[in-house]
């Protein structure tokens, strides 16, 4: 992937940096001072869908994401925020299939069985949702899994078992 170019690099940092500050407007100043040509970059992509992602503009941020997957879908990125943004539009059975349908070629990532594992059960399949949470435990740390699981909202139904996690 080729890296951006002074000034459009300066601009995302610029960007990235208003958004770890918590001000989304100035983020969206800064990414849109960035060129044309360097706009469709997936890492202007991923700052654009993060500030869409934190201003809740759901339908923007899907756009976003099928972008990302089309300009590098060999990055776990773009699929992981398709599938999110899926399931923040309420269309989670969606979320489910596009996100299992990249799960094994992004083996390490532990997001992608996290996530597949809240669809899951937000789908009413909690047998299908704890397997996947196994899977992420095998990823990640059993305590870093069970620490976000047990405030996640989409895991609700599986409190009982996420304690014996």
């Amino acid at each position: 992937m080729s890296k951006l170019d002074f000034p459009d690099r300066h601009f995302a940092q610029a960007a990235e940096g208003w958004l770890e500050l918590g001000d989304p407007v100035e983020a969206g100043r800064e990414l849109d001072r960035i060129s044309p040509a360097a706009a469709g970059h997936p890492v202007v992509l991923e700052l654009r869908w993060r500030l869409l992602a934190r201003n809740r503009d759901w339908a923007q941020a899907l756009e976003v994401a099928r972008t990302m997957t089309s300009a590098a879908p060999d990055q776990a990125e773009g699929w992981i925020h398709q599938s999110y943004t899926l399931h923040e539009l309420r269309r989670t059975d969606e979320a489910w299939s596009t996100l299992l349908s990249v799960a094994e070629r992004f083996p390490t990532e532990s997001i992608i069985p996290y996530n597949l594992a809240c669809y899951a059960c937000q789908l009413g399949d909690l047998t299908r949702a704890r397997d996947w949470l196994q899977r992420a435990v095998r990823l990640r740390s059993k305590d870093e899994i069970r620490s976000l699981a047990l405030t996640d909202p989409d895991l609700a139904p599986l409190r009982d078992y996420l304690q014996t996690l």
